[in-house]
């Protein structure tokens, strides 16, 4: 009889669960601009699926080069927990391997566009979200940590709050690397491009106070030094911000427990807004 009572508690206790759990959507997400679809992981709590409006606060998190949609999502396999804890969407965008830029090059490449204008969009006309700026925030990894900070310093009516990890914060040292020049040529021949498409030109465009940023990389990262600048640069400007270094490389083991801290962030930027 006891073990009969114990199965029925497990049973109760793993439908309760499962009731109550994040449900995780891959969509093909329409992109006018690009005149296509992108594909996007969508992590949404349980408050989400009761459908009450204006609910949820909601996070961007941008992959890395060779990453795709689903790269959070198996580097932090725990985000769905995350998201029920919180009350919080998570939206994990295809970026391809574009920088989130809208290429000079490529008329089907505006992946800037996507995620600041489209993605953001639909994803309040299509779940409760709190569908303000002080509610949304954006961060991603390496080629994302760049994204992340591009888009929140060219778009800041949309996004409150933003975080780098490891991020590519300038690409001008790295002309040869990750398929940059397929977006806006070679380096040498367009430097004045090349310029005009790195985060760290892009400081003149926010005042202290605009965002709520967040930039951390490893020390023994290969862009530890772009970032200690973008850090001087900030500091120069007297841009509040929080910067972060910590032991560790280019690695997954840094990220994942990197966005811990965003997360943590992010948390409290929400919270004043309450």
């Amino acid at each position: 009889m006891k073990g009969k009572f114990l199965l029925l508690v497990s049973l109760l206790w793993a439908t309760s669960f499962s009731l109550h759990a994040a449900r995780v959507d891959t969509l093909m997400v329409e992109s006018p601009s690009m005149k296509k679809s992108v594909k996007v992981v969508f992590i949404l709590p349980d408050k989400a699926l009761e459908g009450k409006a204006g609910t949820c606060p909601v996070v961007y998190l941008l992959h890395g080069h060779g990453g795709n949609a689903k790269s959070w999502i198996e580097l932090k396999p725990e985000l769905p927990a995350i998201a029920d804890e919180k009350g919080w969407i998570f939206v994990c965008p295809d970026g391809k391997n574009c920088w989130y830029w809208d290429s000079p090059l490529h008329a089907d490449v505006r992946y800037e566009t996507f995620v600041s204008s489209e993605l953001v969009a639909y994803t309040d006309s299509h779940y409760p979200t709190k569908a303000d700026r002080h509610f949304r925030a954006i961060s991603g990894l390496s080629m994302g940590g760049h994204g992340a900070l591009w888009l929140s310093m060219r778009h800041k009516d949309t996004f409150g709050a933003a975080g780098s990890m490891s991020g590519g914060v300038d690409i001008r040292p790295f002309p040869d690397n990750w398929n940059m020049k397929d977006q806006l040529g070679e380096y040498a021949a367009n430097k004045e491009v090349w310029d005009a498409h790195t985060v760290m030109t892009q400081l003149d465009k926010i005042a202290n106070g605009d965002l709520a940023l967040l930039i951390d990389c490893g020390e023994d990262d290969f862009f530890l030094g772009v970032n200690q600048e973008l850090h001087k640069q900030l500091l120069q400007r007297e841009i509040d911000h929080d910067f972060i270094t910590r032991p560790g490389g280019h690695t997954s083991e840094y990220w994942n427990n990197s966005i811990d801290y965003h997360l943590l962030f992010f948390g409290k930027f929400f919270a004043k807004a309450e």
